[in-house]
Parts: C-alpha cells; structure tokens; sequence
C-alpha cells in the first residue's frame, strides 16, 4: 500500500465541511485529473470509518445511473427489496428510509453532471453525509479544491514509493526534486513514475528525466501498468486528461492549446485577449469560467492572472498538433510577445519592471521555442526586450546571454552580414562596456561600425550611433583623443543627413561637451552645453525630460567651476521640471536630488545635502529595488558626506554596503568596485587607519589599471591617494615616486590645463613643503596657483586652496608680509563661496588671526 502523505490538512477540513450542514452535507472534492480526488476521498472513508456506524456506499457517477447503483447496493449488501412497480427515484427513496441505522457516508466518485444525480438527493434523511469528487463546480455545494501536493510532501511520496531500494532519493536529491517539480507536483503523476522507478532498479533518476522531457507524455512510465491492480486511480495521466478534453467544445479546445504556447508561468489575460483579437472579450471569458475554470484545466492565480499546471500544458501542447489553426495561433502568440518586448525601455522605473515582468516568461517562450514564427524584421525583438529587462535593473549577468544569444540568432537565421548582426553586435559590446569590460567591448564596436558601413554606406543613421558608441567607449576609458574625432566626424554627419536642427545633433553636441568637460576644456564645454539645451528647447519644447537633463548637466559644469549661484539655479529648474513631468517618483528626479546635494556638499552646506542624499537613496531603491548599481552610487555619496562630517560610523557601514553591492551586480572586476575599494580606503585614511587604508588602495589601483590601463584618468587619481597616504604617515620617498607619476600622467592624458594638473602640482608641493624643501614647493604652488585662477576663476574654491597653502609656506619661512594678503584673499573667496562657517574658512581665519598674532607681538 502507498503511504498516504501531504493531505492532512484536507483531510481536517473535509471532515469539517461533512459536519457543518445539520440537514445534509453535500461537500465536493473538486479539481483536475491526476490531483488525488478519489485517493483522498477513500483516505477519508478508511480514516473516519468509526464516524459512519451505517456504512459507507462508494458510487460511480461515471459508470452509469447512480439511482440504480443505490438499489442494487441496498439489494445486495443491505437485504433491502424496494418494490419493482416504483420508478427508479422511489426506489432510491424507499432505500434511503430503510438504510441501516447510524451516520452513513454516501460517495460519489468523478461527477460530471451534478443534475443527474441531483434527484436522488432531494429527500436524504440528515444522517447521511454526501461526498462527491468532481472536476467541475458544482454551483452552490460546499467544496473542497483539491490543488497539487507541495514539493516536500511529492518528495516524501516519491520516497515511500521506492522504500525497497533505501537511500535511492538521498543519492540523486537534486535530480529527484527536479523530477517532482517537472511533474508540477501532481500526485498521480509522482505515483505512476515512482511505480515505474520501483519496478526498474537500474533505472536512474537523470535517466527518467531525460525520457520524460524528450517523449513528455508519451513517456511510458506516465501510462498505467496492468502489474498495479493496487492504485486508486484508474489511468495514466493522458488519459485522465483526455476525459475533460471529451467534454470541451472546439472554442475551448483553441483556448486551452493558445494557454499551452505561454511559458509555464503565470499568465496576464489581457495577453490572451490580444492573441485572438477577432474574439470577443466576454466570449472568451465565459470559455474560461465555464469550461477552462469549471473543469479544472487553469487555475486562477490573482487579479486577471491565469495559470496552467505543467502537465496539463504538456497535454494541450500535444492536442495543439491536432488543431488547424495551430500555426496561426503560434504567429499571434508571438506577435503579440514581440509588441510587449518592444515596449520594455532601458531606463525603466521599478513601477514599469513591475508591470512588464508577468510577461518576460512568455517572451522568453517565443526566443527559445517559437523563434521560427517571428518574422526576421522582428528577430530580434524578443532577445533584446528580455536582455533589456534585466539590464535596466543593473542585472547586467542575466542580460548577458540575451544579448550573446541574440547575436546568434541574427547570424544563424539572417547571416553574417545584415544590419541586424550589426545591430546585435553593438548591443552587446553597450553591455561590456557598462561593465566595464572595455576590452571586449571594443572589437565588437569595431566590427558594428564596419558591418553597418558595408551594408548601409557611410551616410547612414546607424553608421552615426556606432561613431557616437565607439567614441563614448574610449572616452569611458579616458582615451580622450581618440573619442574627439568620433564624436565630431558623428556630428558633421547627423549634420548632413538632418541638417543643424536634430534632437540627436543636440545629443552629440552634449557628448562631445562632456567629453571637454572631462578633460577640464570648460570654456569649450560651456558653448556645446548651451547650444545642446537651446536645439532641445527649440525642437522639443521647454517641457521636455531631454531639456532637463541638458539643464542638469550645465549645472554640474557650473559646479565644477565654483559657479555654485549658477549651478543651483540651472539644479532646481531641472528638478522642478523632472517633477512635472515624470512626476515624483523617477530615476531622474532621484539623480536631481543627488546633484543637487553634490552642490550643497561642494560649498560645506552638509545640513542641506544630507536630507537631498537620502531623498535620492530612498528614491532609487523604491523605483529600481535594492540591488542596482545607482543605489550603489548613492550609498558611496552619502557616505562621503558623513566622512566628510567626521560621522565616520555611519560612512563605513555605508561604504560597505555600497562594496557589496557593487561586486554583487558587476563582479570583481568592475571599475565601480574600484572606486568602493578607494572610497572605503579613503574613510580609513582619514580616521588615521592607515594598515587598513593600504591595501584597498593598492587592489583599487591595481585593479584601475588591469581594467583601463595606465591611460585612464583614474589610474592617477589613485596614485594620488596612495601617495597621500605615504606622505601623512611620514614615508616620503615612497609617495614622491607616486606624485610624480600621477604628474605626469595628468599632463599627458589630460593636458597642462587641467584641474587634476594643479592638485598634482600642489600635491607634490605639500610634499616638498612638509620636508622643508620650500624651494622646490614654491615654483609648484605658484604653478598650481595659476593654473586654478586660469581654468576655475578667480572665485573658486579650488584657488582660495592654493592661496592659503602658497601662504602657509611664506608663513613657515617667516615671510610674513608675502603670506597675509594670501589669507586675506583666501578667507574672502571662502567667506563667499562657501560661507563664514565652512570649515575651510574657519582654518583659513584661524591661519590668518594666528599670523597676525605673531606680527603683533613681534612687530619686526
């Protein structure tokens, strides 16, 4: 005998529904074939047969007319001869006054039509408890949904049917759930299979599994074997399934097959509707209520929300073969997935990735089963909608094979030369290189750019986008000359094709003036910037999220000159805007909020910052979720506040956070992980950590230079940091090697005039400064003095910096009179700049009260 598991639950609440009615309990066990009906009702017979001292009478809706079941029942198990002259009802009626005294237990097994054996019900004494297993809803009596068993108990099943060879499912655990799970957890189908296990000891569990995805459910072991005269049920599992497929019409028969062409997932109707666009919407409704529902064959999961149990989606699949309209029905199934994909955008909010998600399952179905149905216009279609789900959520591992098997398909069904490899090529190279994986981008790049030019010639959109994609490839990697000419030759293009008046001759004027800006080239971003917001303007409207971005990214131009009033003006527009017009819960209104908090830290406004910070932090990870990589970024800035503040156990934490995050979404290699690992080291060095300081600095600067190589900008921003680290903790000769290279390497990369150029040239004048090598630090602070005055003005930050050092070493060398107009200029530029209470200002006041201090007492 099998053992009996997983159903107690029903078994308490069958029991409970019998009792509940004190005239007649009519309780039904109702659900699909194969769900365990009849096993559970004859559990229950034999588990509460002392409840029932009249007996039990088990009846075959199926086999024929219950009514004379009932008097042959009575006639040969109860001595009862009810008289031949009544018709079939009295009879039954006769029996049912005469039955044996005590609680009586009447079953009937696999109703179908409640009316046929409604009449001999009518006049049931209240001591008999009705119990009826049906597939269908059988109106208003009481009834007990009978779903499939839950993993671990269709796994216990599976160990009770092969207790004869002990320790089989322990071997193969993996492998045996796996089994339960592609049988959807169905006990008739755990049963026949495991029947079949027993019977074949050699047989291995990745062996049964192999057959039955290869043959589904033509697989013998899903079949009933005469040897197992013990089982409850009396069919394989097709032909359980082929009794409700007798009683469907051939509309319900359409529907069920057009179910079985979606993912065994969970399934938003307003797909189904668009998929039979001649049908009407109540007509297919009521073909799912009253057929599809009444019978089992879906189960509803949620508002509008549908499922098949995967069996049951195996068999519609082998009666679709069947159908007429089959191919048809593929075509509109995977039209309408393809208009899904083409609708999931890159920079999608967590709101539209909820939306979107019931259907990436039914999408994937289309590229990995039904692509021979997509037309080669739409080919690639439902690749990139999926790899762009995931990648908008910073998922970029489970975008990959998208995107790689995208470009497979491309080549496989349209060769090696079509727009569409092109197209999938530079997909996929955007992906590498939002990972960082520049290397790997690049040839791809290449081989687009090449491939849309053979194919389409140089005058062409596509040729464009692949310059403009090339070009940010190697201005990412800080290959700055390189990307110049691509964004121009871009430029001069879109020009000749579209004339000066294009929203994308807008956006590369932007790129191309980022590019400037990168490289401290403000007076060229500055005109570039403009003309882009002014061609959006004119083009798009003021009302427009491109207009606010280009607002947005003059005020970071602005703010890194020290043009704070400009900046914050352009900030808040742009953030006013974003709120307008993508209202309050946007990726772009959390980036407004971000920079504008950017600002407020630049000019020591620490207590307007902090809210804007956790504004954005909060906003991104409602819209985008926890893990994606613009969370990471705003936890690093956040962090950056607190150390900013001395608030250094709340920064580590955070930085921590935003490490993990980091490597989780990107791997290990990343340049994201590190600018973590430099960040955290950089917290470390300020609380005087240095043994913990160390070593992130160095993996951050190996790892820089392993994923952009010695010609990227960051390569010596964190030879910087290390050499700062050295020169505070005394090691000098080791820093100075460091300062110089990051010298050197600034003017080579990013030319004499850059900001990066002065904080090297000052940098290494701290250096020289603190050895006492003051002829050596003056030339270098007097460089890195003018350099600031000529690129950032002569009111940034940056310069009231250089002042108050260059006047520190007159101060150390007693040239008292040289250093006080420096304070002086020093303290005015940060009183304005940044507020009599910055803490730059109060250092420089105090510099300057200490000077004068000195002069005063000692007046020669």
């Amino acid at each position: 005998m099998v053992e009996f598991v997983g159903r107690e639950k029903e078994l308490q609440k069958l029991h409970q529904l019998l009792q509940d009615n004190k005239q007649v309990a009519i309780a039904a066990i109702a659900g699909m074939g194969g769900v365990g009906k009849t096993e559970l009702a004859l559990q229950y017979a034999i588990k509460r047969h002392e409840t029932y001292n009249g007996g039990l009478c088990w009846l075959l809706a199926k086999t024929g007319d219950v009514g004379i079941q009932v008097v042959q029942f009575a006639r040969t198990q109860l001595d009862l001869k009810p008289p031949e002259d009544f018709d079939i009802v009295a009879q039954v009626q006769y029996c049912w006054r005469r039955w044996r005294d005590g609680n009586v237990l009447l079953v009937l097994d696999d109703v179908s039509d409640y009316e046929e054996v409604k009449p001999y019900l009518q006049s049931l004494p209240s001591r008999f408890k009705v119990l009826m297993t049906t597939r269908q809803k059988l109106g208003r009596i009481a009834q007990l949904s009978l779903d499939v068993l839950q993993p671990e108990a269709a796994l216990e099943l599976l160990k009770s049917l092969l207790k004869e060879t002990p320790g089989r499912i322990e071997k193969e655990l993996a492998l045996a759930n796996h089994l339960c799970e592609w049988l959807g957890y169905l006990p008739l189908g755990v049963e026949l299979v495991g029947r079949y296990l027993a019977r074949k000891e050699d047989l291995s569990l990745a062996e049964i599994l192999r057959r039955l995805e290869n043959k589904r459910l033509d697989e013998r072991s899903l079949s009933k074997s005469k040897s197992e005269a013990d089982m409850t049920a009396q069919r394989g599992v097709l032909a359980a399934f082929e009794l409700s497929w007798q009683e469907l019409e051939d509309s319900d028969k359409q529907l069920g097959c057009l179910l079985s062409l979606f993912a065994a997932a969970p399934i938003p109707w307003n797909l189904v509707e668009q998929c039979l666009p001649d049908e009407d919407v109540e007509d297919l409704e009521e073909i799912r209520d009253d057929s599809l529902l009444n019978l089992h064959l879906v189960q509803r999961k949620g508002e509008g929300i549908y499922q098949l149990h995967p069996l049951l989606r195996e068999f519609f699949q082998y009666k679709l073969t069947g159908l007429d309209k089959k191919e048809e029905l593929k075509r509109s199934f995977c039209r309408v997935m393809v208009a899904v994909a083409q609708d999931i955008l890159q920079s999608s909010t967590l709101e539209q990735i909820t939306a979107i998600s019931p259907a990436i399952p039914h999408i994937a179905e289309v590229a990995n089963h039904l692509i021979q149905y997509v037309s080669h216009n739409d080919l690639l279609w439902p690749f990139y909608g999926n790899a762009t789900f995931y990648n908008a959520q910073g998922l970029c591992n489970q975008a990959l094979p998208w995107f790689k098997q995208c470009l497979e398909v491309a080549k496989k069904h349209l060769g090696d030369e079509h727009p569409s490899v092109a197209t999938s090529l530079n997909n996929l190279a955007s992906l590498y290189c939002s990972q960082g994986k520049y290397s790997e981008a690049e040839p791809l790049y290449i081989k687009a750019l090449a491939l849309w030019r053979k194919l389409l010639g140089d005058e062409h959109p596509d040729v464009v986008q692949s310059l403009n994609n090339l070009a940010y490839l190697y201005y990412s990697q800080g290959r700055y000359r390189e990307a110049e000419p691509l964004y121009i030759q871009a430029l001069a293009l879109w020009r000749q094709l579209f004339g000066d008046e294009h929203p994308d001759v807008a956006q590369i004027f932007n790129n191309l003036a980022l590019l400037y800006y990168s490289q401290g080239k403000y007076s060229e971003a500055e005109p570039l910037y403009i003309k882009a917001l002014a061609l959006w303007r004119k083009l798009l409207g003021d009302e427009h999220p491109f207009v606010a971005s280009s607002l947005n990214n003059l005020a970071y131009l602005y703010d890194s000159q020290g043009r704070y009033s400009e900046a914050e003006s352009l900030y808040i527009q742009a953030l006013a805007l974003r709120h307008k017009l993508l209202g309050n819960e946007h990726p772009d209104v959390a980036q407004s909020f971000n920079n504008l908090a950017l600002l407020y830290y630049s000019q020591g406004k620490y207590s307007e910052a902090e809210p804007l910070y956790i504004k954005a932090l909060a906003l991104w990870r409602k819209l985008l979720g926890d893990e994606h990589p613009s969370v990471a970024t705003s936890l690093n800035n956040l962090a950056l506040l607190y150390r900013s503040q001395g608030r250094y156990s709340e920064a580590e934490p955070l930085y921590i956070q935003a490490l993990a995050l980091s490597r989780k979404l990107l791997g290990d290699k990343h340049p994201d992980v590190a600018q973590s690992l430099n960040n955290l080291a950089g917290l470390y060095y300020s609380q005087g950590r240095y043994s913990e300081a160390e070593p992130l600095y160095i993996k951050a600067l190996a790892l820089w230079r392993k994923l952009l190589g010695d010609g990227h900008p960051d390569v010596p921003t964190s030879l910087n940091n290390l050499a700062l680290l050295y020169d505070s903790q005394g090691r000098y000769s080791e820093a100075e090697p460091l300062y110089i290279q990051a010298l050197a390497l600034r003017r080579k990369l990013l030319g004499e005039e850059h900001p990066d150029v002065a904080s090297s040239l000052n940098n290494l004048a701290l250096l020289y400064d603190s050895q006492g090598r003051y002829s050596e630090a003056e030339p270098l602070y007097i460089q890195a003095l003018a350099l600031s005055r000529k690129l950032l003005g002569e009111e940034h930050p940056d310069v009231a910096s250089s002042l108050n050092n260059l006047a520190l070493l007159y101060d150390s060398q007693g040239r008292y009179s040289e250093a006080e107009p420096l304070y002086i200029q020093a303290l005015d530029i940060f009183e304005q700049r940044l507020g009599v209470d910055h803490p730059n200002t109060v250092t420089v006041r105090e510099n300057l009260a200490y000077l004068r201090d000195r002069l005063s007492s000692n007046p020669e």
